[in-house]
């Protein structure tokens, strides 16, 4: 029985769901950011797995450029977090939305 990219990508799949029902169901901050990853990491297995498919490199260079933003977005995605939560002792994001106004 041989891997083919039809399961890489049946995988890339169920991690995007999971992650998109994270998302939608969870209400902490931390949780929901780890979401998000999981999601991003979701597309850069469906990109290896579309780039080995077709036997070309594009695949990972993709990849690369989503792991720089995704590590950029990790920085200030945490930092806003970690300053959210030493003012309000939370990371519910209920009530980080009392903020706004």
């Amino acid at each position: 029985m041989t891997v083919t990219p039809g399961w890489y990508m049946t995988l890339a799949a169920v991690l995007f769901l999971a992650g998109l029902v994270g998302i939608l169901i969870r209400r902490n901050a931390l949780v929901m950011f780890m979401c998000i990853e999981l999601m991003l990491n979701a597309v850069n297995l469906t990109f290896v797995a579309a780039g080995r498919a077709y036997g070309d490199l594009n695949g990972q260079v993709a990849v690369f450029f989503v792991l720089v933003v995704a590590a950029a977005e990790v920085v200030v995605g945490l930092a806003i977090i970690v300053a959210i939560f030493r003012r309000r002792a939370t990371a519910s994001v209920d009530e980080i939305s009392e903020l706004a106004g």
